[in-house]
């Protein structure tokens, strides 16, 4: 406005905006990499241009248990509905040409000048209230078959056995989705980041896992995969390429005792992807980590699965898991609240290749790291020593009670001398 009314000449205007602009540095955020498992365990990945869509209806109890719950109950409800009302319009259409619809007709098997079909149905309403009688077992007593019309016998048993199928897959389909093996999955926790610190002289890439449930997971097994961009020799750009990881377990069989939270490690050696990376590298890698717990379910029998991801930014370096499980008078209690409580320990930074052709990498952090706590721990004696003596110090000054007197001293002479005590 100002240079608009040519009191501010225009070139002083733009050249301090320039260089205001100039001195606020500029931070472009990183491009967020996609993940291909999501936190939760979901798959990150959406299907596209599938020409083939007749296959999905060819395995159809399937895809309706795929389905989300507002659908399903959409078609749980229509699917009875429909049904209603189809079989309401053949036994109208039954009546209707038999002659049931004169209203002089008694609504009674008794009578002697004309038997029904279906005694009481003399409208499409009564046809349908009819067709719910029918089929989902609900009689009043009002309108009832007779053996007048054959027709009417057989739409009868149509109807129930059309209904007994449509109860058995809706049934069956509501009792799958509450049943599901990822329902159990939700109980199965993972840390929310994972660490590599040294462990027995290696580097080793760990994690947490939990069971929140006291019923367990029988024959929990873990594994890992390492998801990334890989181009090979020939040329061809692998987007997803998956390599597995050994774990460490000390148990033949790989599967592990889930009782209490556990930490997962993995060895990085010679036959791990993680082997050439360097604690500076690893910011730069763009890799993932899936992690994979199958195990069957105690109560159900259901073979289950939980899944989670550890990217680059989610890996601490130099860190460690912190103890959880204490026993307290005679039980092992598990505090969750420290979960995913990391603590800082001393690790050599650079990657295991360098470690293992450099044994004296890892005598020389450790040693450093001795140095620090022991010069934290003079430090931190030295400040208390010195808060102390400021506390003291200070109280003498308030408090004049604290303060010794002076006391005299008289000689023989008669000299009086003074002397603090």
């Amino acid at each position: 406005m100002l240079a608009r009314k040519s009191i501010i000449p225009e070139e002083y205007v733009l050249a301090r905006i320039a260089a205001e602009n100039l001195r606020k540095p500029r931070i472009r955020d990183r491009p967020r990499k996609a993940r291909f498992i999501a936190k939760n365990g979901a798959c990150n990945l959406a299907h596209k241009n599938i020409r083939e869509q007749g296959r999905f209806l060819q395995d159809i109890f399937t895809t309706l248990v795929d389905l989300k719950w507002r659908h399903t109950l959409v078609i749980f409800t229509m699917s009875f509905l429909c049904s209603w009302l189809l079989f309401a319009m053949m036994w109208w259409l039954v009546a209707f040409a038999h002659g049931d619809m004169d209203p002089s007709i008694e609504c009674t098997t008794n009578s002697t000048k004309w038997t029904p079909c279906v005694t009481c149905v003399r409208s499409f309403t009564s046809a349908f209230l009819f067709s719910i009688e029918v089929q989902v077992t609900i009689g009043f007593g009002g309108r009832m078959m007779t053996e007048e019309c054959p027709l009417a016998i057989t739409v009868l048993i149509l109807q129930n056995i059309v209904g007994l199928i449509i109860n058995a897959v809706m049934l069956g389909c509501i009792f799958m989705k509450t049943a599901q093996a990822h329902r159990r999955a939700e109980t199965l926790i993972f840390s929310r980041q994972a660490v590599i610190a040294v462990r027995n002289g290696k580097l080793c890439f760990m994690f947490r896992v939990g069971d929140l449930r006291k019923s367990m997971i029988i024959s929990a097994s873990v594994r890992i995969q390492v998801v990334r961009k890989t181009t090979t020799p020939e040329g061809e750009v692998i987007p997803i390429h998956q390599v597995d990881i050994p774990v460490d377990n000390p148990i033949e069989s790989n599967n592990i005792f889930l009782v209490a939270p556990l930490i997962i490690c993995h060895v990085i050696d010679k036959r791990s992807p993680l082997y050439d990376i360097s604690a500076a590298d690893l910011a730069l890698q763009d890799l993932e980590l899936i992690v994979i717990l199958e195990g069957v379910v105690e109560t159900t029998g259901i073979t289950t699965q939980a899944r989670t991801s550890y990217i680059a930014e989610e890996i601490l370096w130099g860190h460690r898991f912190v103890p959880i499980v204490t026993e307290e008078e005679g039980v092992y209690a598990v505090d969750y609240s420290k979960f995913g409580n990391t603590v800082k320990v001393a690790a050599p930074r650079c990657s295991a290749r360098e470690l293992d052709e450099k044994p004296s990498i890892l005598i020389q952090t450790l040693q450093k790291s001795e140095l620090s706590h022991q010069n934290s721990l003079r430090k931190r004696n030295s400040m208390r020593r010195n808060n102390s003596i400021r506390r003291s110090n200070s109280m003498r000054r308030t408090n004049p009670s604290l303060i010794v007197p002076k006391v005299q001293f008289i000689t023989p002479e008669g000299n009086q001398s003074a002397s603090e005590t």
